[in-house]
C-alpha cells in the first residue's frame, strides 16, 4: 500500500448468536463510507428504535421480549447507519418470509418445500445480527409452518400412493418381461419378442426418469429380475441367430453349386430342361440362404433356367410353323369324316373312316400339342358315333341274340292268343273283373312283342 492511499476500516462486526448482556465487547474495528448504507429516514429510524439500540462504542443490540441481545458492533459510523446497516439484515429476512408467505397464497408449490424452506429462514431468524420483529418473523413462520401440516401430510400420502403406484407398474414391467423369458425361446418369433422387449425397457426408463424415486433395496431388486429376464432372452436371441447364420451359410453354399449347374446347362438347350427341373427340386429343399443371399443367387438360376426356356420357346415356335400345313390338312380330313355319319351302310362308313384315319396318321406330329389334342378330340367323336352304330347293328344282326328272340316272340303269341280267348270269354260272361285282368295283360305282352320286332 503506498503513503497517498488512505486507511480502509474494517465491515461492522455482527455478534455471535444468543449473546445475553452484559458480555465483554470485542474491539472494535473501523468501517469504511462505502460500506455502510445511506442514513435511515426518520420514519425508519422511528421503526429501528423500537427494536435496536446502539451504545457508545457502536454496539447494536436488538430487542426480543423484554431481553436485549448483542447483534454486532458498528464502530466508524454514526448510531443511525449502525441501525440502518443492522435493519437491512432484518429487511432481507423479512422479504424471504413475505415472499414465502406469497408463494403459499398463490399456490401451486409443494407444502413440503414449503416446510423445508420455513425451517431453513426459522433457523435464520433465530439469534440473526439483525434488527427488527424477529419474534415477529418466528410467529409468521411457525403460523404458515402450522397451515402447511395437513396439506403436507396429504403430499406424504399422495407420494407414498404414487410411490405404491410406480412399484407395482414396474413390477408389472418385470413380471412381463420374466413371463416372455420363460416361453419355449425355440420357437418364438423373434422380431416380435424383441418388439416387446424394447416396449418394457423403454417403459422402465420413462418410468425410471419420470416417476417418483423408489428406495435404493427395492429399485435395486426390481431392476436385477428384468435384467436377469433380458439377458434370458438375449443368450437364447444370440444362439438363435449365430445357428441361423450357420443354416443359411449351408443353404447359401448349396444354392451356389446349384447355381453353377443350372448355368452350366446353357449348351444342352432344350435338352436340358429335365435337368433344370431336378435342379429346381433341390432347389426348394436346400433351404433359406436369407433374403439377401436367396434374393441374388435365385436370380441368377431363373436366369439360367429362363435361357433354357428361351430356347425351347423358339423351337416351339419354329415346330408351330411347320405344323401350320398339317393343321390345314386334317382339317381338311375332318371335313371328309362328315361323311361318315351320312352313309346308311356301315360296312361303307367304316371304310370311308379306315381310310381317312390312315392319313390322318401319315400327317404326322402337330405342334403345339393343344392344338394336335384338339383335332383328335373332334376325330374321335366321329370314331365313337360309328362304333355305336356298330355295335347296335351287332346286336341286332347277332344269330344267337335273333334265336332268342324269335323263341320269345313265339312264347308271346302264344300267350296273346290265350289272352284273347279268356278275354272274349270274361266279356261273354260279364265278368268285368276278369274282362279287365285279361286286357292288361294282353298289352302288356303286345308290347313286349313290338319291343322285339315281332
Amino acid at each position: 500500500m503506498t503513503v497517498s492511499e488512505p486507511s480502509k476500516p474494517t465491515p461492522p462486526i455482527p455478534a455471535p448468536p444468543a449473546a445475553p448482556l452484559p458480555r465483554k465487547l470485542t474491539k472494535p474495528t473501523a468501517v469504511t463510507p462505502a460500506a455502510a448504507a445511506s442514513p435511515a429516514t426518520s420514519a425508519s429510524s422511528a421503526e429501528a428504535a423500537k427494536w435496536g439500540r446502539v451504545a457508545e462504542d457502536g454496539t447494536v443490540e436488538v430487542r426480543e421480549g423484554d431481553e436485549w441481545r448483542v447483534v454486532g458492533q458498528y464502530p466508524d459510523g454514526t448510531p443511525d447507519e449502525a441501525l440502518a446497516y443492522f435493519v437491512r439484515k432484518y429487511e432481507d429476512i423479512a422479504f424471504k418470509v413475505h415472499t414465502l408467505e406469497q408463494r403459499h397464497q398463490a399456490g401451486g408449490a409443494s407444502a413440503g418445500d414449503l416446510v423445508k424452506q420455513a425451517g431453513h429462514l426459522l433457523t435464520e431468524a433465530t439469534d440473526a445480527a439483525a434488527v427488527g420483529d424477529l419474534a415477529g418473523l418466528r410467529e409468521r413462520l411457525n403460523t404458515l409452518t402450522s397451515s402447511l401440516s395437513e396439506a403436507t401430510a396429504q403430499e406424504a400420502q399422495q407420494a407414498k400412493e404414487l410411490v405404491d403406484k410406480a412399484i407395482a407398474e414396474r413390477t408389472a414391467l418385470v413380471e412381463r418381461a420374466e413371463a416372455i423369458a420363460a416361453r419355449d425361446l425355440s420357437k418364438v418369433q423373434w422380431k416380435q419378442v424383441t418388439a416387446e422387449l424394447g416396449e418394457l425397457f423403454d417403459a422402465w426408463q420413462a418410468q425410471q426418469q419420470n416417476g417418483p424415486r423408489l428406495s435404493k433395496g427395492l429399485s435395486q431388486q426390481l431392476w436385477k429380475r428384468f435384467r436377469d429376464a433380458r439377458g434370458t432372452v438375449d443368450k437364447a436371441r444370440r444362439a438363435f441367430y449365430s445357428e441361423l447364420d450357420d443354416t443359411h451359410k449351408t443353404a447359401r453354399d448349396a444354392k451356389t453349386r446349384l447355381v453353377e449347374r443350372a448355368e452350366a446347362l446353357a449348351p444342352r438347350g432344350v435338352d436340358g430342361i429335365p435337368a433344370y427341373r431336378s435342379l429346381l427340386d433341390e432347389w426348394k429343399a436346400a433351404g433359406r440362404a436369407g433374403r439377401k443371399a436367396d434374393d441374388a443367387l435365385w436370380a441368377r438360376f431363373k436366369a439360367a433356367g429362363d435361357a433354357l426356356y428361351s430356347a425351347r420357346a423358339e423351337q416351339s415356335a419354329a415346330e408351330e410353323a411347320d405344323s401350320a400345313p398339317k393343321i390345314e390338312a386334317r382339317q381338311a380330313l375332318l371335313e371328309e369324316a362328315k361323311a361318315v355319319a351320312d352313309e346308311p351302310n356301315i360296312k361303307r362308313a367304316r371304310a370311308l373312316l379306315t381310310g381317312i384315319q390312315r392319313q390322318w396318321d401319315e400327317i404326322g406330329r402337330i405342334f403345339p400339342r393343344e392344338k394336335e389334342r384338339a383335332l383328335d378330340d373332334r376325330l374321335r367323336v366321329i370314331e365313337q358315333a360309328l362304333k355305336a352304330r356298330e355295335e347296335v347293328d351287332w346286336k341286332k344282326n347277332n344269330p344267337e341274340t335273333k334265336a332268342r328272340a324269335n323263341d320269345m316272340s313265339s312264347q308271346l303269341l302264344e300267350a296273346i292268343e290265350k289272352l284273347e280267348s279268356e278275354l272274349a270269354a270274361a266279356e261273354k260272361s260279364g265278368d268285368k273283373k276278369a274282362a279287365k285282368a285279361a286286357a292288361d295283360a294282353l298289352e302288356a305282352r303286345r308290347t313286349w312283342l313290338n319291343a322285339l320286332g315281332g
